[in-house]
């Protein structure tokens, strides 16, 4: 709770309490959505999106809502279908990292919705960017043409590190379809994207951006293709050089580079990783990387090669999740 807490105290209260119907909507009330937006999403960064999820997604119904009863001018109005698609964005990828992903894709279609109506498309770049994500395990195919449609629209004036982004996104997806070359082709591509550097016109989405995020993308890429030792040097990398700023993130990579491990047959180095991560996993909110640390527990506790380092870690976890 303290993590909305500091969203409160940060100038939220008017959204966050269920003030009443404002009857009218001016700029000031879509700058505190826009604000809520950033907060939002520097507080998952750190922490995970356990407790942010729900706040999000009931600020958006209450914006919704006061957008749909109250009278603005025109230019409130546009700015305010990019908020709301801003916000529903935001709530989308809360839903993904705590683990709810079926709750996600609606607001990501309403988004794109609201960016046409609006004629924003750098909200609907961020929609679509976001769609290519959550479709990449299930629908890979939707997800490279998300990505595509991203870069379309985005050209001519996306950052390096947006197109670095995109490139990203496609080149997971044809990891998921065990396309090599065009996973190779895109991960050199955000490569020499990223090696730009950043942009003063960066928008804030894309703060993730950055090596460490890289090489997660391209570990996860070659466990989709079965490659669990190229993709625990990836793994490796990240940790041999942490980003402060998005320690969810290097935890994730670090429950992933204990599968690789598993992955590749080394048990005991599986559950070394797995039980220096521990402690950090408990003090974030993140399903979704909890449903990850639960499953490698599960295959430790029913491995073959039972070891010491396994039921130590077995038994830290069970007892870490029992508090």
């Amino acid at each position: 709770m303290a993590v909305i807490a500091g969203l409160a105290a940060a100038g939220h209260p008017y959204l966050l309490a269920g003030h009443a119907d404002p009857g009218n909507i001016g700029m000031e009330q879509v700058r505190l959505a826009s604000s809520l937006v950033e907060d939002l999403r520097r507080a998952d960064a750190a922490a995970g999106a356990d407790q942010l999820c729900d706040v999000a997604i009931q600020v958006h119904t209450r914006l919704s809502s006061w957008a749909a009863g109250a009278s603005y001018s025109r230019d409130v109005g546009d700015a305010l279908q990019s908020a709301l698609a801003d916000l529903g964005i935001q709530a989308a990828w809360l839903a993904i990292d705590a683990d709810r992903r079926p709750e996600a894709r609606p607001y990501l279609n309403e988004a794109i919705t609201r960016a046409r109506i609006a004629d924003d498309p750098r909200v609907e770049v961020r929609a679509l960017t976001q769609l290519s994500m959550l479709l990449r395990e299930s629908q890979p195919g939707e997800s490279l043409h998300c990505a595509e449609a991203a870069l379309r629209v985005s050209a001519g004036w996306a950052t390096p590190r947006l197109t670095a982004l995109l490139h990203l996104r496609r080149a997971h997806a044809h990891a998921v379809l065990r396309d090599v070359s065009g996973f190779s082709r895109e991960m050199t591509k955000a490569r020499r994207e990223l090696e730009r550097g950043p942009h003063e016109d960066d928008p804030g989405f894309v703060h993730f951006v950055n090596s460490q995020e890289l090489n997660g993308i391209e570990g996860l890429s070659y466990l989709a293709m079965d490659r669990p030792g190229r993709a625990a040097q990836s793994f490796h990398a990240i940790i041999a050089s942490p980003s402060p700023d998005h320690r969810r993130n290097q935890i994730y990579y670090t429950v992933h580079l204990s599968e690789a491990a598993y992955q590749q047959g080394d048990i005991n180095g599986a559950a070394r990783t797995a039980l220096d991560v521990l402690p950090a996993v408990t003090r974030i909110n993140s399903g979704r990387v909890s449903r990850h640390l639960a499953r490698l527990r599960s295959n430790l506790a029913t491995s073959r090669q039972a070891t010491t380092a396994a039921r130590q870690f077995v038994d830290a976890y069970d007892q870490a999740v029992s508090l």
